[in-house]
């Protein structure tokens, strides 16, 4: 009986999710463990049997921080960004563009999908600038502009490629690596081409994974349902700092450009991506623009 109720639990939201893209962020521990891997990967594929578009960001810090380490070159940050001069640079890309990407296209493939790996470069996907930063602290007398090498951010986004592969019923899977107006690479934050690949694309739903539950407040309750007036608040007052930013922001940027929803979900619970889309109570954080949305 419980596997019954959970199946007609699910068909009014396939039924609603039909036909609509979603762009998943994968990235923490489910990019890690090998079961929550391949749950990850029955996922995507069980999505895109059933009729809804998944679109797939990845990550992929750690595994560029290890071979980092091979060759001997220390990992640094300024401001949870990775320093990427030009030596980090050609890692990021091989890694990223190569090791990490193929793993995921290989084991969506192996469980039965039709994925296709993609850096932002391939297709005029991806089109960045130079991310600076401004060091603000109390010491100094004036702003300094923090220059941390080829990190950059969304300019802009051209789906055409993306398009063309899922109304040809592939799964694109996207590094995030944008190019510059010279040719430059650019490392990008994978949350950040998430949320903006997810606004070009007019997603449904935008899901980013994490290794927490979810938004905690500040006893540690999940938080649920919010509207993006309730996240500014908590931004303001102080309950979502740190390493949650960024994701909240990008999830932020979404819902107030003409996505539906926004999910901060629990990476760390086996079939995740499954649970919070085709189930009433979920394993994550839901965001929408307004109580109506």
């Amino acid at each position: 009986m419980g596997i019954a109720r959970v199946l007609t639990e699910a068909l009014p939201y396939i039924q609603r999710f039909t036909g609509k893209t979603i762009v998943i962020k994968y990235g923490g521990n489910a990019m890690v463990d090998e079961t929550l891997k391949n749950g990850f990967a029955r996922d995507i594929v069980l999505m895109k049997q059933i009729g809804v578009n998944p679109v797939v960001v990845h990550g992929g810090g750690p595994q560029i921080g290890t071979v980092l380490s091979k060759i001997g070159k220390e990992s640094q940050f300024f401001q949870g960004m990775r320093v990427t001069d030009s030596e980090t640079m050609d890692i990021v890309e091989m890694v990223l563009g190569g090791l990490v990407n193929k793993e995921i296209v290989n084991l969506i493939n192996r469980v039965g999908g039709n994925a296709v790996g993609l850096t932002g470069k391939d297709g005029d996907l991806i089109h960045a600038r130079k991310l600076n930063f401004a060091n603000n602290a109390p010491e100094l007398t004036a702003s300094e502009i923090i220059d941390i090498g080829h990190v950059g951010e969304v300019e802009r986004i051209d789906p055409a490629v993306v398009n063309m592969l899922v109304t040809g019923n592939f799964i694109p899977v996207i590094a995030p690596i944008g190019v510059g107006k010279n040719g430059q690479s650019y490392n990008i934050n994978a949350d950040l081409v998430a949320g903006k690949l997810a606004e070009t694309l007019n997603a449904e739903k935008l899901m980013l994974l994490t290794n927490t539950e979810g938004l905690l407040d500040k006893t540690g309750k999940l938080l649920t349902g919010l509207t993006a007036a309730q996240v500014n608040a908590l931004i303001k007052d102080g309950t979502i700092h740190g390493g949650m930013l960024p994701k909240i922001k990008s999830a932020l940027d979404a819902v107030q450009n003409k996505v539906n929803a926004a999910h901060i979900v629990d990476g760390r619970v086996e079939h995740a991506v499954l649970l919070e889309l085709f189930t009433d109570e979920g394993v994550g954080t839901l965001i929408k623009a307004t109580n109506t949305a």
